[in-house]
């Protein structure tokens, strides 16, 4: 029998990444929010039945949580990447991460400053989980240490 609190957390966790996806994508390619979110949520979501009947590999996550990652980022990156910014050891800036790093950074500062609905502890450690992903070297470590402080400056309360 499934869980409704770990179904809701794994479509959440399926959300995340696909968001840190689309923000990289967004940077690379240069297209906007709008256009990326409705290319995966017509092309990459779906559930199990319809990856059997496609034959596809669709993903199946929580596609408004998604969205408002998404759109949260893009609303609020003025806000959230000078937030960032500050947090970073000397001599470091945004623009100087790799891509994917940046994309996880605005993905957690968003959820840390604008989604309280979400505990601080679970945001840094889906997000460092995510690090650990895409990288084997001392990235997840970076990220974790950066949402630490974020999470300490964004959610004192919590900490």
């Amino acid at each position: 029998m499934s869980n409704p609190t770990e179904d809701r957390a794994r479509l959440r966790r399926a959300a995340r990444l696909a968001a840190v996806q689309a923000l990289y994508q967004m940077e690379i390619s240069g297209r906007g929010a709008k256009s990326v979110i409705s290319e995966f949520r017509d092309h990459r979501f779906g559930d199990a039945a319809e990856e059997v009947q496609a034959g596809s590999e669709y993903i199946e996550a929580d596609e408004d949580f998604f969205e408002n990652l998404v759109a949260g980022v893009v609303e609020k990156q003025s806000v959230v990447d000078p937030a960032v910014n500050d947090l970073l050891s000397d001599g470091w800036r945004m623009e100087r991460l790799d891509a994917t790093v940046r994309a996880i950074l605005r993905c957690a500062g968003f959820e840390l400053f604008h989604r309280k609905d979400v505990p601080a502890k679970v945001v840094i450690n889906e997000y460092v989980d995510i690090a650990n992903a895409f990288f084997e070297g001392s990235e997840p470590k970076f990220v974790n240490a950066a949402l630490d402080k974020c999470a300490r400056q964004a959610r004192q309360d919590e900490f």
